[in-house]
Parts: C-alpha cells; sequence; structure tokens
C-alpha cells in the first residue's frame, strides 16, 4: 500500500515513536499495525502472530497509530496555491457543469466500543451503536482534503461542520470564491450548496442531478476508505483517544494509496461496509442569508437548458 519514498520515511517517523521498544523493530511494528487497520481482529489474535501480549500490542497500535496520524499536515490538505484551487474547480466541473465547486463534504460513523465514563452515552448514534462522527472533504480522485475525527456520534452534520476549521477558513475565503457541496444534512450557505428538498421544475430537477452527481466522490470516498481498511466498518475496539489517531492514520495512508495509484480494494460481500450511516437530519437554510445555491438556479443553471 505505501510505496517508494513514503514507505522508508514513514518507518524513520515511527522509529521516533518506538525508542523505548528495542526487542521489535520499527518496520515490523508498521506491519503490526497495518495488518490490524486491514482486519479489525482482536488485537489478542493479531499480538500472536509476532508472539506479543494484548497489552504489548495494545501500545504498539497506540505508538504506530499517533505516529501516522502526526503526518497528517503533510498528506490531508486542501488545495492551497491558485494553480490548485483552480484545477480542482476544473475537475468537479467536468462532473455536471456546476462551477466554483472545491470538495464534497459529508460525515460517516466509524464504529467504537463504549468510552465508558459519564458522557459515554454521547457517542451512541441515532441507530443505536456507539461511533464517531467523522467529517471528510473529498476531492475527485477521492482523496481526503480535509477530517474533523473528534466528535461523538450523536453530533449532528451541521454541528460538526460548524465548529470546523474548513468553514473558518471557506468564510475568510482561503480559497476565493470557492464552495463545496453537500447533502441535506448541511445548511445551504453562501460557502455550501445543497440539493432541494421538493424540486418544482425542470430548472429545479437538473439542478438536483448535478448536486448529486458532483457530490458523488465523497460517498465513493467512504466505500474506498472503509474496504481499504475494514476496522473502520467492523468497529475499533481501543481506547477512545487511539481510536481517533487510527481514523486519522488510516485517512493518511487512504491518500498515500491514491498518490501511488494503488487499485481500488474490491467489495467484499461479507463485510457490511455501509457508507450512508450519517444518521441524516435535515438542516434548515440559514434566514436571509445570500446563498450559492440560489445564485445557481437562477443565473446558471438556466443555461445548462438552452
Amino acid at each position: 500500500m505505501v510505496k517508494k519514498y513514503d514507505v522508508h520515511q514513514i518507518i524513520i517517523h515511527v522509529e521516533l515513536f518506538s525508542s523505548r521498544n528495542h526487542s521489535i523493530s520499527p518496520i515490523t511494528q508498521l506491519l503490526f499495525t497495518l495488518r490490524y487497520y486491514a482486519t479489525g481482529a482482536f488485537l489478542m489474535a493479531i499480538g500472536d502472530i509476532i508472539g506479543v501480549s494484548k497489552s504489548s500490542a495494545s501500545k504498539i497500535v497506540k505508538k504506530v497509530s499517533l505516529a501516522l496520524a502526526k503526518l497528517s499536515p503533510r498528506f490531508i490538505k486542501m488545495p492551497q496555491t491558485e494553480e490548485e484551487i483552480l484545477k480542482e474547480k476544473q475537475a468537479f466541473y467536468e462532473r455536471a457543469r456546476l462551477p466554483r465547486i472545491i470538495g464534497s463534504i459529508d460525515c460517516t460513523h466509524v464504529k467504537i466500543q463504549s468510552p465508558g465514563g459519564a458522557r459515554a452515552e454521547m457517542f451512541r448514534n441515532r441507530k443505536g451503536y456507539f461511533s464517531i462522527n467523522v467529517q471528510t472533504v473529498a476531492s475527485t480522485s477521492l482523496k481526503i482534503m480535509d477530517i474533523v475525527a473528534r466528535w461523538p456520534g450523536s453530533a449532528h452534520d451541521q454541528t460538526v461542520f460548524d465548529n470546523s476549521a474548513i468553514k473558518r477558513r471557506l468564510h475568510n475565503r482561503e480559497f476565493g470564491e470557492s464552495i463545496l457541496i453537500a447533502d441535506s444534512g448541511y445548511a445551504n450557505t453562501l460557502h455550501v450548496i445543497t440539493p432541494l428538498i421538493q424540486p418544482a421544475n425542470d430548472i429545479q430537477n437538473v439542478f438536483n442531478e448535478a448536486v448529486t452527481r458532483t457530490r458523488s466522490p465523497v460517498e465513493r470516498q467512504y466505500g474506498v476508505w472503509k474496504r481499504r481498511f475494514p476496522i473502520l466498518a467492523v468497529g475499533i475496539r481501543v481506547k477512545l483517544a487511539t481510536a481517533l489517531n487510527i481514523i486519522v492514520a488510516t485517512a493518511v495512508l487512504q491518500n498515500i494509496a491514491i498518490e501511488e495509484n494503488e487499485d481500488e480494494p474490491v467489495d467484499d460481500p461479507e463485510m457490511n461496509v455501509n457508507v450512508n450511516e450519517e444518521c441524516m437530519v435535515e438542516a434548515t437554510i440559514e434566514p436571509n442569508y445570500v446563498n450559492a445555491r440560489d445564485f445557481l438556479l437562477s443565473e446558471y443553471i438556466p443555461q445548462l437548458l438552452h
């Protein structure tokens, strides 16, 4: 999954976090952790492979996951230069001719064990299991350009977005006039466009179809991500802090795999990867807010019908 210069740099990075344990080499610890991500098996069962106890296996996964997560600023990033921004907007435009789109945003639930304590029930989502509500912004190539992995499963998608750095960056026009495309779990604003709940004419139907085609990368991203790292689908059975690092670590590895042109993992019918577990509640449109959707409906979409 990781090749060329990346595997060497990752091993060195892991080694910096592994100085206390000289009996197991950094490469062995890395491969051990990757196997854990790829199977989601119990740590005791994985530990038997290299002959370590469950507690030692837990420490290895904790250290390596933290080391990988710390690589996120390098591998998980939004377009930065004008050229990069224009390239991403052009790629989204080619999907359904919607302008100004820089990314597709959504949330997905990653199963975890109960974190325990007085706040445990906050992590139980609307479907009844414990989870982290993870927000990502997808590129057309399915790379994870932004990730928020800290909110409990009971948190609404809009709440996650309202408290995220990506919202502040959009409001500060860090990406110029760029906008994100989302489903109806998000509010329709100047910086995020969402589909119409009840389209009433041809223009609105064309718009909704264009939104569906343009925002599909984020849904595909979740499917590929969870098939590549089944632990995200079957559930993470470690302490909460480590679980959060595992989510970010696998996001880093997901982007490396895409950069290295790795084949997408095949569907496994025995593994239940439900990418539509957002437990969505429709967000309301901000009142008296000049929004991007109204602009596209009035000024742009009519041109597509002629």
